[in-house]
């Protein structure tokens, strides 16, 4: 399991390693208070699991709390490699003097951990490891023993950095080692770590926990708020969103929409027994989703309730501040009490699949004219 920059931090600085003060945004109004209340320029950074977003333009700098709202606005929504950015998170900007690389992994081909060092850290260290690989030191340790912090001053000696900074980064690279080790990590890295006036601080966080060893980890998975996804979603090439509760139901919906002679965008299964919540954050998601004109929302109530899924709907409808086509197809239980939540709300439904669909599409294909 990867873990989310801000999550990561959460574990490093239990466990000793120095991090940045920093909050989590979810919104552009959020990113302005924290910033506010911060009174510093900071750093808005996109919270995503894939790598390079740096240079992918992931990261964004603010000086004042409006900047901050206006940097937060291009990114929340933004895809980087394909991951849309749903979460900032707020960090007071470092001053950084010098920067480092740390990175433990696991060796498959030689059984045990590597730790992985560089005098030289930031966003080419994949190009360093290309071009100059001897500036990256190497160091296996043997899973059976105690890793010591005296090899951890020596690895910090082999890095070639000035005397004064060897006790500060053989700590830090002693520290991590712990967090690897005691995690069950498959990956545990600091990139850059910073040199700054208050000392060695992790400019940023990496975390990857073995899958089989998550049940040894109960304490931090609800620490964190770790929950399962509410629903699945997965991004397709065609302009009309496509959800329903449960994958059959969502397939079938999906195959209405090409039968009709539309092309479905998203597929997006709530599930069953999903809360108005629910609803409401699964239409919010479809909806940032830029390639979409029409959303279908194929509802057969059983343990969803029809008049949930209704007032998901209008308080989705009511949160956008963009104009929402929808086509819904409601029936099922409390249908009745459903129908007329959106009736109330002006919102139109049908009870029939295929009408539902081929109207959907129809509306797609009038704006497209």
């Amino acid at each position: 399991m990867k873990f989310y920059e801000n999550n990561a931090k959460k574990i490093f600085k239990k466990e000793g390693i120095q991090i940045l003060d920093g909050e989590v945004a979810y919104s552009p109004q959020e990113a302005m208070a924290i910033t506010t209340e911060f009174g510093v320029p900071v750093a808005i950074k996109s919270q995503v699991l894939t790598g390079g977003r740096g240079k992918a333009g992931g990261i964004k700098f603010a000086d004042t709390p409006g900047e901050a709202f206006q940097e937060a606005t291009e990114l929340l929504g933004s895809k980087i490699k394909d991951e849309t950015v749903n979460h900032l998170l707020i960090e007071k900007k470092a001053d950084i003097i010098k920067e480092f690389f740390l990175s433990i992994t696991i060796d498959r081909a030689n059984k045990r951990p590597i730790i992985m060092v560089s005098a030289e850290g930031g966003m080419e260290i994949e190009e360093l490891a290309k071009t100059n690989p001897e500036k990256i030191i190497k160091y296996h340790v043997d899973p059976l023993r105690e890793f010591f912090p005296f090899e951890a001053r020596e690895i910090a000696i082999k890095m070639g950095v000035d005397s004064k900074f060897i006790q500060g980064i053989g700590n830090v690279i002693w520290e991590l080692y712990q967090v690897f080790d005691k995690y069950d990590a498959h990956t545990a890295e600091i990139n850059p770590l910073a040199l700054t006036p208050e000392g060695f601080i992790a400019a940023d966080a990496k975390l990857e926990i073995e899958n089989d060893a998550l049940f040894r980890h109960k304490d931090i998975m609800e620490e964190l708020n770790f929950q399962k996804k509410e629903f699945a979603f997965v991004t397709l090439e065609g302009d009309i969103a496509v959800l329903g509760n449960g994958a059959g139901l969502t397939l079938t919906g999906m195959d209405m929409i090409k039968l009709a002679g539309g092309e479905p965008a998203t597929f997006l299964d709530i599930g069953g027994g999903s809360s108005e919540s629910t609803i409401k954050k699964a239409l919010s998601l479809v909806l940032t989703y830029p390639p979409v004109k029409v959303v279908f929302l194929n509802v057969l109530g059983g343990i969803t309730r029809a008049d949930d899924v209704a007032k998901g709907v209008v308080d989705a409808i009511k949160a956008t501040n963009k104009e929402v086509h929808i086509v819904i197809r409601l029936t099922g239980t409390n249908e009745k009490e459903g129908q007329k939540i959106l009736d109330d709300a002006g919102i139109p439904y049908e009870t029939s699949m295929e009408k539902a669909a081929k109207k959907a599409v129809e509306i797609c294909n009038s704006l497209k004219n």
